[in-house]
């Protein structure tokens, strides 16, 4: 298992929180994704070790950025 934390800014209520963690979780090997909307970080536990491109396709394509 690898758990790696990131960092998204713009999301502001539940709905984001979900949209985050539905477009993320989609991605391959993903087992669990957490996100903790006051800091803006997102922990994401999967299989094996993710491309950071990928969780930023995923993030973006949720409408948001993913900063760190």
């Amino acid at each position: 298992m690898a758990q790696q934390t990131y960092t998204v800014t713009g999301m502001t209520c539940e709905h984001c929180v979900r949209s985050v963690t539905e477009e993320v979780g989609a991605l391959s090997g993903v087992t669990d994704v957490a996100v903790d909307l006051p800091t803006g970080e997102v922990t994401v536990t999967s299989d094996q070790e993710l491309g950071v491109d990928d969780v930023r396709a995923a993030v973006e394509e949720a409408g948001y950025k993913l900063t760190a």
